[in-house]
């Protein structure tokens, strides 16, 4: 955001001097009428207002643009099974255990995070309730400062209109959605990153009038990203920073920085953490087949297996993938999109413009943002093509390269309005017969499932390919048949319409030279698409999530069908079910689940007995209090050859099952048994 002082700003200047056109009213009105000359930017001195008019109707669109897209989002569907519940169950440990340093889920430790996403988490089950909205609300937040901060920079750095841009192409773009329907902290890591990388470049700056507390910021902001993803952090902040002044020739710079006091200032804000997690889970003796060492603790698991180990790819346990070099690059396109097809003009801006960048100054904030940017866009992109990744992995480049695009696209439609450019020709003739294709296929589905009954448990009706075993976040979009779409009717016609109309309309504003409602035109088009791909999600929720599992669970045990001493048990990995624990509230037992994510934890000595084998099972089986045991899809032909007769079915929902060893102490209402 700007202040009252006076600051260098790239404007572009006409060819004619002030006084001429003053005193030649002709010319002046002429030269209005003109668009600017090629040069990107040159330098120009005038006060910047800290706040408009017009600045404020961005800010307001903004707002109402996230809530609708975001925030409505935060309440449904339930929590996801996998990571999205097992994160939340570590932040619900904090409160129901009172420890705040070492992460629990099912009460097992896991150590394979750092705590500030959970932290946040935590303090918002508080207040909210131990519930979905609780969970995700951070997340929706931590979007909106994303696109605020984008909106900061873009308009500091380039344009009023810039700023909106980025703010506006960060709400609506795919991935950014896509990743934060799930809790995980790479949306966090991303804000606290752009925040230090854009503090860092405002105590560098020589107008910057508080140089000592921008400073305080960066180094505040990385020790933030160390405790939300790791030390990761910190070599994506110094390897940035340090190219980025040495090819400004500015390395004699570093003390504007203030590392020593910054560096006290970090390590007050992270090491406390880091010392509390090594003390509370000291190395112990693990056994010889465990595939980990013989002695080891938080130390050597969380400093070593998660950050070394993980980017060489031999990380204990191996529960991950890697994408394909080329389907990495290219997903990009996917994630940034609608925006990333505007990516060929910045490209080809930047390529008009390469011998003033090459013969610039580098003083002005404009180009030095615009250096940082990609310097910092390249680091992390080609650490992530090295490293084991997964998609959402690259989540911190999303601002920075919408900002670029952003700004490249602002620039050219407001100093180049009468003159045409193939690229962004090429990017709406692109979007539209993309629109097109996307419409035309949605169509054909609604068409050829239009006497198809409606079943709501979508999950039954999908194919189950496995396309990339489910690690991929686009694995059950492969699963899509007739049936199944017949459970998508609304949501798919109103991404049909958005696409049948949307992209066509923006072209021809565009070609009618109104450039801000063309692009305001396809963020509506992303917008609709992206609420309708929340509806769709909706959908899927019973396949997705286990808590109707859960509901059911506590609908028997309030009508007395069920003692309140049943043992509640999980048949293999407890990521298969994850959301049960979380809505119960307590542990459950996991049936051959000593793996992935609780592996490590469960070789603690003080690690709860909740971990069976297929011979515990058998053997408690109709003994004892009452067993319920949650079945996966993927291992219910196990259980039917392990248990055989000896199960009641309780509860089937996409193929999951719930199962009991004996009858109801009473019967039970229809209604223990519906969706919920």
């Amino acid at each position: 955001m700007g202040d009252h002082s006076l600051r260098m700003r790239r404007t572009p200047i006409p060819a004619f001097s002030a006084e001429h056109l003053a005193a030649t009213p002709h010319l002046r009105a002429v030269v209005a009428e003109e668009p600017a000359r090629p040069a990107l930017y040159v330098e120009s001195t005038h006060a910047a207002p800290q706040l408009d008019p017009w600045s404020l109707r961005s800010v307001i669109t903004l707002l109402i643009l996230w809530a609708a897209i975001f925030l409505a989002a935060s309440a449904t569907p339930s929590l996801l099974d996998d990571a999205d519940a097992t994160h939340a169950q570590a932040a619900q440990a904090m409160l129901h255990t009172g420890d705040w340093v070492t992460l629990h889920v099912n009460g097992i430790r896991y150590l394979e995070k750092p705590p500030l996403p959970y932290w946040i988490a935590a303090v918002s089950l508080r207040l909210f309730g131990e519930n979905t909205f609780a969970i995700h609300l951070p997340l929706a937040l931590t979007i909106l400062g994303l696109a605020l901060l984008g909106y900061a920079w873009g308009r500091r750095a380039f344009s009023e209109r810039a700023g909106f841009y980025a703010a506006l192409f960060t709400l609506t773009s795919a991935g950014v959605f896509l990743f934060t329907r799930i809790f995980i902290p790479d949306a966090l890591l991303s804000l606290l990153l752009a925040l230090s990388i854009y503090a860092a470049l405002r105590a560098l700056d020589s107008d910057s009038t508080h140089p000592r507390r921008w400073s305080a910021l960066m180094w505040s902001a990385l020790a933030c990203a160390v405790l939300t993803k790791g030390l990761v952090a910190i070599v994506f902040l110094v390897a940035s920073l340090g190219l980025f002044l040495i090819l400004t020739g500015e390395w004699r710079r570093w003390r504007l920085l203030h590392p020593f006091t910054g560096l006290a200032l970090f390590l007050a804000i992270a090491a406390p953490w880091h010392v509390l997690a090594a003390l509370r889970n000291p190395a112990v003796s693990l056994p010889a087949n465990s595939g980990f060492p013989s002695h080891a603790g938080w130390t050597w698991f969380y400093l070593y297996n998660e950050h070394v180990a993980r980017f060489l790819g031999t990380r204990v346990p191996r529960d991950y993938n890697k994408l394909p070099a080329a389907l990495y690059w290219v997903l990009h396109i996917v994630w940034l999109f609608p925006w990333s097809l505007f990516a060929p003009a910045a490209i080809a801006l930047a390529w008009r413009e390469r011998h003033r960048l090459r013969d610039s100054s580098w003083q002005s904030f404009t180009e030095r943002s615009v250096l940082l940017l990609v310097i910092f866009s390249a680091i992390i992109l080609g650490f992530f093509s090295l490293s084991t990744n997964q998609e959402y992995y690259t989540f911190p480049v999303y601002l920075p390269l919408l900002l670029l695009t952003a700004a490249a696209l602002a620039h050219l439609e407001q100093h180049r309005a009468r003159q045409k450019h193939r690229t962004i020709t090429f990017a709406h003739a692109s979007l539209t017969v993309l629109g097109l294709a996307i419409a035309s296929a949605l169509a054909y589905g609604l068409w050829t499932s239009r006497h198809l009954a409606f079943v709501p448990d979508i999950g039954s009706l999908l194919a189950h390919r496995g396309v990339g075993d489910y690690t991929l976040s686009m694995s059950h979009f492969f699963d899509l048949t007739g049936q199944s779409f017949a459970a998508l009717r609304l949501p798919a016609a109103l991404a049909a319409l958005a696409f049948a109309v949307g992209p066509l309309t923006a072209w021809v504003l565009r070609t009618r030279r109104h450039a801000l409602a063309s692009t305001a035109t396809i963020a509506i088009t992303a917008a609709t698409f992206l609420i309708a791909a929340h509806i769709a999600l909706v959908r899927f929720a019973p396949m997705l999530s286990s808590r109707d599992f859960a509901s059911t669970i506590q609908h028997l045990e309030a009508d007395h069908s069920i003692a309140p001493d049943t043992q509640v048990m999980l048949f293999g990995d407890q990521a298969y079910g994850s959301s049960i624990p979380f809505y119960l509230g307590h542990h459950v037992s996991l049936v051959d689940g000593r793996s992935t994510s609780m592996l490590f934890g469960s070789l603690f000595p003080d690690a709860p007995h909740i971990f069976l084998t297929h011979d515990d099972l058998l053997a408690q089986w109709g003994r004892g209090p009452r067993k319920i045991l949650f079945v996966p899809l993927e291992k219910r032909d196990d259980v039917d050859k392990l248990l055989g007769p000896h199960q009641i079915l309780l509860k089937e929902t996409s193929g999951k099952a719930l199962l009991t060893d004996r009858p109801l102490d009473k019967p039970a209402k229809e209604d223990d048994f519906g969706v919920f």
